[in-house]
This record gives structure tokens, sequence and C-alpha cells, in this order.
């Protein structure tokens, strides 16, 4: 561990020895995040923290060679000879502790940056156009009608309030009211429901955080500019993942308690910084929204993580196939993941209005990217501790999965038939004004 003033705590870096071994892999690694990071800089500053470093070893040795005689001097005489040279080599000491410290802050700066390696099978890519196109489910909605966007849909139905959300909390501000309240309500609770027929333990997180959960998941520093940071130097997270990794940091899990399958909600908060002039209409893209959350700790073995990720995707389509909401898979090409992402999954829902497919769920593994920053291990059946493997995934973020539930379910008389899985939940099977 070592200290980054920047963030002011100890942080646990990605293995140097593996990216020394790895050099090129690395490089290859960034080129295909399209990251602009140079592993022969970090190797550079690496050789010359540790020659710092053994340079600082030398001289504690000889301060502490040094404290002996002092210790076993027959005569003030000896003494003050030793205690003399004592004081050249504490300042030679002081000297390189200084520069060694310097080094440190530049040898982390390069260290935070380094990226995890993609899968194999992640295709190259420069940005998500570029993804590539995994499978899809249900026919695109058909209507014998013009179909109306979910904004005239729920404003017509007194389900939101976008005109009195602005003047309230600004730009992307919305008020839900009414079945629109209730229908998030009935989206959060039948995922609830269907995360825990696969044996998820819910658990609500708060938002609120210290930094450094967020280092640790990899959000900073590369993500700063999209979170909102208080005045006390906290900030408020964008996904339950954050909290939930970081309620597990510093700890040895016993191994028969493993895989660790938490459902986690939270209200989320992002900035959306650099999307103005982007879907700014709507539910699409806002600033405040809640989000429930798959998230995984496993053993650390490649084919155990590709299992969970493959669970976690199966999880949120089953949800996603109760709704019956047309949908597709996609796989996130190399310079759509984030610098942990080993490899990860989109599912996107239909929008009939746009004509288009939006992201509603993104579903990922880290391998130990992400507890070794964080201190998560375990203890094998061999006895060695070793850094956890870490998953997460969307299960249901509203209002975003409003917008596809309320357009694919639209009627010609303006109401809005509910999906039967959320019926019992709202105590009717479709939404009408006056009912709302």
């Amino acid at each position: 561990m070592f200290f980054y003033p920047d963030f002011a705590i100890l942080v646990y870096m990605l293995d140097i020895k593996f990216i020394r071994e790895n050099k090129d892999l690395v490089q290859e690694a960034a080129r295909k995040k399209r990251l602009d990071f140079n592993v022969g800089d970090l190797l550079t500053a690496d050789d010359k923290r540790l020659s710092i470093l053994k340079e600082v070893e030398t001289f504690r040795a000889l301060q502490n060679e040094a404290n002996q005689k002092v210790a076993g001097a027959l005569n003030s005489e000896d003494r003050n000879v030793v205690i003399e040279e004592m004081k050249l080599v504490k300042e030679q000491l002081q000297k390189k502790e200084d520069e060694l410290k310097e080094v440190f802050i530049e040898w982390q700066k390069l260290m935070v940056q380094v990226p995890n390696i993609p899968d194999m099978s992640v295709p190259e890519g420069d940005s998500d156009a570029e993804n590539s196109e995994f499978k899809t489910h249900g026919d695109k909605t058909i209507f014998d009608f013009e179909p109306v966007s979910h904004i005239d849909i729920m404003s017509n139905l007194d389900m939101i309030d976008l005109e009195r959300g602005t003047k309230v909390a600004g730009f992307r501000g919305y008020f839900l009211k009414n079945d629109g309240f209730r229908l998030s309500f009935a989206l959060w609770q039948h995922a609830v429901e269907t995360a825990q027929k696969f044996g998820f333990s819910p658990i609500m997180a708060p938002s609120l955080l210290r930094k450094e959960p967020f280092i640790g998941t990899g959000y900073l520093p590369q993500g700063e500019e999209d979170l909102y940071k208080t005045q006390d130097s906290e900030y408020l997270s964008g996904t339950a993942e954050v909290p939930i990794m970081g309620y597990m940091m510093d700890e040895v899990i016993p191994e028969n308690s493993l895989p660790l399958q938490y459902l986690g909600f939270s209200p989320c908060f992002r900035r959306e910084a650099g999307s103005h002039g982007k879907d700014v209409k709507g539910l699409i893209r806002v600033h405040e929204f809640y989000k429930i959350e798959q998230v995984v700790l496993c053993e650390a073995r490649h084919d155990e993580s590709v299992k969970w990720h493959e669970t976690l995707l199966e999880v949120a389509e089953s949800y996603m196939e109760s709704l019956g909401i047309p949908y597709r898979v996609v796989v996130n090409c190399t310079g759509d993941l984030g610098l942990g992402q080993v490899k990860k999954y989109d599912i996107e829902a239909w929008v009939p209005k746009e004509e288009k497919y939006r992201e509603t769920h993104s579903i990922s593994y880290f391998h130990d990217f992400q507890t070794r920053r964080l201190n998560i291990k375990y203890k094998d059946t061999e006895g060695k501790l070793r850094f956890a493997h870490s998953l997460n995934g969307t299960l249901s973020a509203t209002p975003r999965l409003l917008v596809s539930l309320v357009e694919n379910y639209q009627q010609a008389d303006g109401s809005i038939k509910v999906p039967e899985v959320l019926q019992k939940y709202l105590g009717k099977d479709t939404i009408t004004k006056n009912q709302s």
C-alpha cells in the first residue's frame, strides 16, 4: 500500500509484477480501450522508485548500525564521533525519503491509469456504435395507430410533470406522480422478487460516500467529471455497485461464504457531463434516478467469473422477458469498456417512438481489478490469501425503464396496458386518465 496524497487514502494497486512481465499485453489493452496510457512511462517511474527505495533502505541500515554503536560506545568521545556520523546519515536519509515520496506520487498517478485486460471475445472498436449484437428477444412492437412518446403519454395520464420538475430541480428535473410513482415501485418490487429466486440478498445502500470506494471501483480519478461532489469532499454515487463493493473493503471473506450475491437498491446521481444537447427531453437521461444493482464476489478463477457474468445476464433477461419488453443484448466493444472491465454486456430495450434500442442494463466483470484496490480477499483451500473476483449488473433502472415500458404498452385511446407481472402491485390491468 502507498499513500496517494491527491485522495488522502491508502490504495492497493494492480500487481506491478504482472505489468512488468506483460508490458506488451498491458499496452495493447490501453490501445484497445482507446486510452492515452504509456506503460513505458510507468516502468521508468517504477525503476526510479525501486532505485531510490534501495538507497533509502541502505541509509536506514546505516542509521540502525550507528544506533547500535552509540549504545555500545565505551566513552563519550567515541559516542560523539558516532553521533556526528549519524547526523550526516540522517540528513542523507531525509533527502532520499523526500525524493522517494515525490517518485511515489508520480508512480501512483500512473498506476491508477493502468487498464484491465479485455477478454479475447470482446470486439475491437472505438465507441458504442461498434458494439456487437449478441441476440434479440421479442418482436419490435407494431401498432395500428401512430405511437406517441412517453412524455406525451405520461403527461396526459398525469403520471409525470417535467415543467415543474425543471422549475424545482433545474435541467433534467422531473416529478413522477400517481401511477408514474406506483409503476416505479412495481418495477422495483418485481426486480427484488426476480433476483431472490436466483439467491440474491437485498441491501439498501447509501449514495453519499467517501472517496475510497470510488477509487477502489475505478470511478476515480478517471470519472470524476461525472460525479457530484459535496463541500466536505464526499461524492454522490451513480450506482449501488460502489457502496456495496466498499461494504466489503479491507475484509477477508471465508471461502465457504463465496459467492456473495448482493442486490443493492439506492438513489443514484450523475452529472451527465458532456451530454448537453443529447436526449435532453423526457426520462432517458436524468441527473437523479434509482437503481437495483446485482453485485457478486466470487473465487478468483476466470471460469468462475465467466459463469457469474452469464448468470447476471440471465437474471436481467428473465426480468425483461417477464415484462414483455422487446430487447437486444450487445457485447460492448473495447472502446466502450471502462478502465477495469474485462467484458461487458448491455441490454437495450426497444423504444417505439424513436424506433431504436436504448440501453437499460450494463453487466460487467472485472477479475481482481476492483478487489485489489479495495483489499477484498478470501483464504483458499491451501490457506493462501487471494483477491476475490467482482462482477456487477443492472437489474432495474428507473425512470429510464419506464420509457420503453410505457411506449410499448400504449393503447390507441391513450391508456397504458399494465404488464401482467406488475398488475398485482398496481391492482389493475390498465392505466387510464381517470384512474391515475
